[in-house]
């Protein structure tokens, strides 16, 4: 029997991870919803809620949880509030929300709050910021968990989780770069109007609990990319506090060389990842997806530290232009054995096995905590 299934994605990030499983249980069968909400709702980074209303066969509700400069408890509390409305009139039979965003810590705590089973999606995994403890609050709020590798389940069980609970079955935005894109590079740089053809990527997110420093941190990385004479595509940073520092550090490089875009389809970014000569920056791209495609990746900064252990990952403060500039140098254009650290693209398979477990649908809501041994 087909379930009602609600997915709550709050970035183009995290959409491109719910997605396969989303596709995956529409269908088995399953009933889909997306609660879109967040940057999705936000015209400055690209407005993807469009990307959302694009995937056939489910339906979408949107709600804007917030306005430019909104603290993360307002954008916490609105979030509340109208998922909360939402779920009291359409009751769905499990709520999918995934990692570390103040919008997934919503969604947990009204599945919590409604008695609704919900299931998150990458907990388990450490990254030395405040994401790393909405991430642990919501796997405490959820009811099921599915990780992306035994490292990740293990430290689930570490905070009380009974092991019946937790399935490995990778990061699922894998599923998408394990195949074809469908479309050509050619095809990516005339829609992007991307006039180079040796190029790396950057992405570099603000981290919430350096805002006091961002601003030099992104002056300092992107004057080490500018000074090497490369090119880069520049994807735009995350709506997190400070943000506005990096997007002034963006509007001043030299438009020759770096092309910024606020964000791109699913598809066209994953062609382009999988031709680019490396990956510079603090997104899990280049932890997860750089890793399993084989790019060489630069992890700056704290917001992903100890999130890989792949030998194509090298990590480096922002301040440190020397190490920069070595990687660049040394790493432009290599090409690594994949990765498969967080999965070998069969996340949403393995997703639906496990909905289709009846054993996993009558797991009672009272959460007991589970020692180890």
């Amino acid at each position: 029997m087909g379930r009602h299934l609600l997915f709550l994605t709050g970035t183009r990030a995290d959409f491109g991870k719910l997605e396969p499983l989303a596709a995956a249980a529409r269908d088995a069968g399953h009933s889909v919803t997306f609660f879109v909400t967040g940057m999705h709702m936000m015209e400055r980074y690209g407005l993807t809620k469009l990307e959302v209303q694009r995937m056939a066969g489910v339906r979408v509700h949107e709600f804007l949880n917030q306005r430019p400069g909104d603290g993360q408890d307002l954008v916490l509390a609105k979030t509340v509030v109208g998922l909360s409305d939402f779920v009291t009139e359409d009751r769905p039979d499990l709520i999918v929300l995934h990692g570390d965003r103040i919008e997934a810590l919503a969604a947990a705590l009204v599945a919590a709050t409604n008695g609704i089973p919900s299931a998150h999606v990458e907990g388990g995994e450490v990254s030395g910021t405040i994401d790393e403890m909405f991430r642990h609050c919501n796997t405490k709020l959820a009811t099921h968990h599915f990780v992306s590798s035994e490292a990740a389940a293990r430290r689930v069980m570490a905070m009380g989780e009974p092991r019946a609970s937790i399935h490995a079955i990778g990061s699922p935005e894998l599923d998408f770069h394990a195949g074809s894109s469908g479309v050509t590079l050619d095809q990516v740089r005339a829609r992007y109007d991307i006039g180079f053809q040796d190029y790396g990527i950057a992405v570099f997110h603000p981290v919430t609990s350096e805002q006091a420093t961002i601003g030099a941190q992104a002056r300092a990385l992107f004057g080490a990319l500018d000074a090497s004479g490369r090119a880069f595509v520049i994807i735009a940073p995350n709506n997190d506090p400070g943000s506005e520092q990096i997007f002034a550090v963006l509007d001043g490089l030299p438009k020759a060389r770096f092309r910024a875009i606020p964000s791109m389809r699913f598809a066209h970014f994953s062609e382009l990842m999988k031709n680019a000569a490396c990956m510079v920056g603090n997104s899990s791209a280049g932890v997860r997806e750089a890793p399993f495609l084989g790019i060489p990746s630069l992890d700056v900064g704290t917001r992903q530290t100890n999130r890989s252990q792949a030998g194509s990952v090298t990590a480096c403060a922002a301040a440190d232009t020397a190490a920069i500039a070595d990687f660049l140098e040394r790493e432009w254009g290599r090409r690594h054995a994949g990765d498969k650290g967080f999965g070998e693209g069969r996340a949403a398979d393995r997703f639906v096995q496990v909905l289709a477990d009846p054993g996993f649908w009558s797991r009672g809501l009272q959460k007991v905590f589970h020692d180890i041994g």
